[in-house]
């Protein structure tokens, strides 16, 4: 995933949403306020879940698990938000790159309220990273690394709520 051509050739952008929709992976849904607030609880509880099991070294696989699932809820919540549903994790990157646009600009009237290409490129990270603890052998993860995107997805996750409820 090219996260720089995303955020700078919106035809490349609307190109790949034009796949996905042709795909099934996205569609256009009715308004849903319950479900953008399921999305968020469900992100809520997935950092409730790393943060009472992050002392377990031995299970830095799973906290990597959780923090993904978290980032992965508070993105769908801001997709459904904009009434879209999404069966697929590029998918829903290219719909929040879409549907949150920033500009530098923007950046600066909205302070941080607003989705970023590092938030971008934090989600892409954090899933193959997801991939590796669910799929490969290995268990241990740096905790450093699991420090830094257990900052960074509470970050998105308050960014996200403050986004939707204003």
């Amino acid at each position: 995933m090219d996260i720089d051509k995303l955020f700078q050739d919106r035809k490349y952008l609307e190109a790949e949403l034009r796949f996905f929709i042709s795909k099934k992976q996205i569609r256009k849904i009715q308004e849903n306020t319950e479900l953008v607030k399921s999305h968020l609880k469900k992100a809520r509880h997935n950092i409730e879940f790393y943060k009472l099991n992050k002392q377990h070294r031995k299970f830095s696989d799973w906290l990597i698990v959780a923090l993904y699932y978290s980032l992965y809820h508070s993105a769908l919540a801001l997709v459904t938000a904009k009434k879209y549903a999404s069966k697929n994790h590029y998918a829903t990157i290219l719909l929040l790159i879409k549907e949150y646009p920033i500009t530098k600009e923007e950046a600066t009237l909205l302070n941080e309220l607003s989705i970023k290409k590092e938030d971008a490129e934090l989600y892409t990270q954090l899933k193959a990273d997801r991939h590796k603890a669910s799929y490969q052998a290995e268990t241990a993860f740096n905790q450093g690394l699991i420090d830094g995107y257990e900052n960074r997805v509470i970050e998105f996750l308050n960014k996200s709520e403050e986004m939707l409820h204003g």
